[in-house]
């Protein structure tokens, strides 16, 4: 499915995914040092043509770059480049006339070299580093002639449509460390209570040997206190 319906049966949720791959040169070139050459993008998530909504796409560029303004108004909405570092390249949205939302803005982090969140990958017989992320656009309650066009699914190909990225296989593991980062803050909350509990034991027989037999705190309210922390 090509976007969705989103709280408000009215509002329209669009994917995309946008990112870079980056190819080596395996030496610096002569002419000016750069390493790689790379390309940054924003396509969609399915099969889609964006630009039956998207009238055209920004790519900011470091200022080192002559030209650092490049527009694309068609599909692909990419920009090639060579160079030999990294940077932060801002990406903007527009959206055909019938809308009257603001252009999305995007920020994307170049990447050239193999990090936590870019991987080396075999793309079209070389290796590369990519580095792809996903998001969400969300029109809300767009004017009927926008919305007919958000719900055009037009296909950008006839053959078959992949990423670089596996996504459903990220949001499994996404899911799974933060269901194991649940269980490690439940594990810490309950070993809290415990020296807790340990702590307001060794408080009550220090008064109760000093003649004061009322605690500064309950058991009860501690267990209170413990409670509404773990269902956090």
């Amino acid at each position: 499915m090509a976007h969705d319906i989103v709280g408000n049966q009215e509002d329209v949720v669009k994917k995309i995914v946008f990112g870079n791959v980056a190819y080596p040169f395996g030496k610096k070139r002569d002419e000016d040092g750069h390493t790689h050459q790379w390309t940054v993008y924003v396509k969609p998530l399915f099969n889609e043509d964006l630009s039956v909504w998207v009238k055209k796409v920004h790519f900011k560029l470091h200022d080192s770059y002559s030209y650092q303004n490049r527009i694309v108004t068609k599909p692909p909405y990419e920009v090639t480049e060579t160079g030999w570092g990294e940077f932060e390249i801002a990406i903007k949205i527009y959206f055909q006339e019938p809308c009257q939302d603001k252009p999305v803005s995007l920020y994307h982090l170049l990447k050239l070299f193999p990090h936590a969140n870019g991987s080396e990958i075999m793309l079209n017989g070389r290796k590369c580093v990519c580095t792809e992320h996903y998001d969400e656009i969300i029109f809300t309650k767009p004017p009927e002639m926008m919305a007919q066009l958000l719900a055009t699914t037009r296909p950008l190909t006839l053959g078959p449509y992949v990423h670089n990225v596996d996504f459903e296989v990220r949001e499994e593991e996404v899911l799974a460390d933060l269901t194991t980062a649940r269980q490690v803050i439940r594990n810490d909350v309950h070993s809290m209570r415990s020296k807790a509990k340990e702590c307001l034991s060794i408080m009550n027989e220090a008064r109760t040997l000093l003649g004061d037999s009322q605690p500064a705190v309950s058991l009860l309210a501690l267990k209170q206190i413990t409670d509404a922390a773990m269902t956090k």
